[in-house]
């Protein structure tokens, strides 16, 4: 990843965590699923490891 600046944002919707994480120097976004005991480190370490796939995968942002 070109920056390692990602903004993390989660919802509470019944037991589970919805987690959106966006990379600031490219805007791709990714979404994912955590359940509600996941620690804040955890869904960090997640949250970065899928947008470097994505990134790697060469997926552009959608307008």
């Amino acid at each position: 990843m070109p920056s390692d600046e990602i903004i993390i944002e989660t919802q509470r919707i019944g037991n589970i965590l919805r987690v959106a994480a966006v990379d600031v120097a490219t805007a791709t976004e990714v979404v994912f699923q955590a359940p509600t005991t996941a620690t804040r480190a955890a869904i960090e370490r997640l949250a970065a490891s899928k947008l470097r796939y994505v990134l790697a995968k060469g997926a552009t942002p959608k307008p």
